[in-house]
């Protein structure tokens, strides 16, 4: 269930499969997701949660500690939508920046935190991680199905590790995969397009000036979208909410 928020901090539109719910601040969006995150945490059942890296999430996850350090995280099992192909200390770690701003604060167990080991060989890891998920996921048209999945976007339209040069694995019929960073080269592991739209719920936190062409070329103009990664994110079965400060929005 969405969070309900004030109409004085955000401008909800609503769509057949998606909504768009606008903020002010991207410290307004991160905590309206923050609390989303702690509702759907209450319930008696585990939840499968993947987690997603950049400046967005480096704040929600200083709201959650902050505001929800003593909340009850024990039925929330984390995930990672991609990784980078480095250690779990390297500054470049989606991992090592959950680790430090929210899993240690809120002393997680490491019983409930699934990371991809970003130091094995990419082609085995991304193996690996598929099959994990295969034998810890709930299967929902046959592939595992996350409760939610929240995803960021960059200035190049890519999202999780599914860049413009490589949207076949938009497509493709793994689970996981090797994806290639366009300008540096460097490996990463990502779900791929069907495990993404096979979510319960995705969540785009998507906030910044610089998103703008991006964003007004998907929700808006729907202009050559189809070049863009995260305009296929499309749920089979699910919702798709994009969280969206002004500046994302309207460019201003």
């Amino acid at each position: 269930m969405p969070v309900q928020i004030s109409l004085m901090t955000a401008n909800i539109v609503n769509y057949e499969k998606m909504k768009k719910i606008i903020f002010k601040t991207p410290e307004a969006l991160a905590s309206a997701f923050a609390q989303q995150l702690v509702n759907i945490s209450r319930g008696r059942k585990i939840i499968h949660v993947a987690l997603s890296g950049g400046n967005t999430p480096k704040l929600l996850f200083k709201i959650l500690a902050n505001t929800y350090k003593y909340h009850d995280w024990s039925r929330v099992h984390f995930y990672w939508g991609d990784e980078r192909c480095v250690g779990p200390d390297d500054s470049e770690s989606n991992y090592a920046m959950a680790k430090k701003l929210f899993f240690d604060p809120v002393n997680i167990s490491n019983d409930c935190i699934f990371r991809v080991v970003g130091e094995n060989d990419p082609k085995q890891e991304a193996q690996r991680y598929g099959d994990m998920l295969f034998n810890l996921l709930p299967i929902v048209n046959d592939l595992p199905c996350f409760d939610l999945i929240y995803l960021g976007m960059g200035e190049d339209g890519h999202t999780a590790s599914i860049f413009p040069h490589e949207m076949e694995l938009i497509t493709l019929q793994k689970i996981c995969a090797v994806a290639t960073h366009p300008v540096s080269g460097q490996k990463r592991v990502t779900l791929t397009g069907p495990i993404l739209n096979n979510a319960k719920s995705i969540a785009f936190l998507i906030t910044g000036k610089a998103k703008y062409p991006r964003i007004k070329a998907i929700l808006k103009d729907q202009l050559n979208f189809e070049r863009y990664p995260a305009a296929h994110i499309q749920p089979t079965h699910g919702q798709l909410i994009w969280y969206l400060d002004e500046a994302a929005y309207e460019g201003n």
